[in-house]
């Protein structure tokens, strides 16, 4: 049965997230308008988390980081997910008047129905298939607006999924929100010659079905209002400078000593380190907390303040094993 409310399917064509996650945004004022949207885009290799979210307790940073993935934080909440091209994210944008969760995830259920996968939902609005989660949810509402967005595995590569999400060996003791960890799977593990394109052409289907009526293409989003926020989205300040505070505390062992690194981070920033060690150099805990204190916590920039030390390698060989 109709709404009256007007339909409108989005499919991304970009593989980059900032520019994606902008899109996104860009498409509320759709949803503001009166209409309901269906966004169907994808990532490459990226590490995407919450509004809320700590990304140095989320994400081995550092190691997504040299091999080539992205990091990038979303308006909504919710825990940490792994993108790439054998995932599909979906969007559904709606006046928030409109919004209804069971409904909008009875879109994906029917979707994966008609390809002849049975579903079931999760206390957390997830969804299940075969036992393992496939999909992980997350919302979003302002401007009268509102959306709902979710992964939905295919064929992600779940080795890196895994390596990427998996907890720093560091001790962090943070006031940021960590995601529930959750067993997951691939829907092509259930049906074979299931491809991310079978996918998105039954979710379209279905989303018409679902809202009954036939979507329109929509209107694409200003392009000056597109690449604001991508900039925005790209940027560290947006991604790690937020003011999550939160305790590092690191320890190992060298040829010269023992080391312990305790580091205050505020707005992904040392704002305090404390080093203790039982070398022989007496100016090392001093030359160290001098050269971290007040640098970014990212590779390019530890290496700069600690390569110039004689013990600096070390001590990046260990921060880089806590996954930073």
């Amino acid at each position: 049965m109709s709404t009256g409310v007007t339909l409108y399917l989005h499919r991304g064509t970009s593989f980059d997230p900032y520019y994606n996650l902008a899109v996104e945004a860009a498409l509320l004022e759709l949803a503001g308008a009166g209409a309901t949207v269906l966004y169907l885009w994808q990532n490459q290799n990226t590490v995407v988390i919450g509004r809320n979210q700590n990304p140095w307790l989320e994400c081995r940073t550092g190691l997504l980081e040299r091999e080539g993935g992205l990091l990038a934080r979303r308006q909504s909440g919710g825990g940490a997910v792994f993108h790439d091209l054998g995932n599909l994210n979906f969007t559904i944008l709606t006046p928030q008047a409109e919004f209804d969760i069971p409904r909008q995830l009875s879109v994906i259920q029917s979707a994966l129905a008609a390809l002849g996968i049975p579903t079931e939902r999760s206390g957390r609005n997830d969804l299940m298939a075969g036992g393992r989660k496939f999909s992980g949810n997350a919302y979003y509402h302002g401007g009268g607006a509102a959306y709902h967005h979710g992964t939905l595995l295919v064929r992600a590569d779940m080795e890196k999924l895994s390596r990427y999400l998996s907890p720093a060996k560091a001790k962090l003791e943070a006031k940021g929100v960590a995601s529930v960890r959750s067993r997951v799977g691939n829907l092509a593990d259930l049906k074979e010659d299931l491809t991310v394109e079978m996918l998105a052409e039954a979710l379209e289907a279905a989303f018409s079905r679902v809202y009954g009526g036939q979507a329109l293409p929509a209107p694409p989003p200003e392009p000056e209002t597109v690449a604001a926020l991508a900039a925005r989205n790209a940027s560290w300040e947006w991604n790690y400078g937020r003011d999550l505070p939160f305790t590092l505390d690191c320890r190992g062992r060298f040829p010269w000593g023992g080391v312990q690194l305790l580091l205050q981070i505020e707005a992904g920033r040392v704002q305090s380190a404390r080093v203790y060690t039982d070398a022989m150099d007496f100016t090392l805990s001093e030359r160290t907390e001098r050269a971290l204190t007040g640098c970014r916590l990212t590779e390019e920039a530890l290496s700069s303040r600690l390569s110039p030390l004689p013990w600096g390698q070390d001590l990046l060989g260990l921060l880089r094993e806590q996954g930073l």
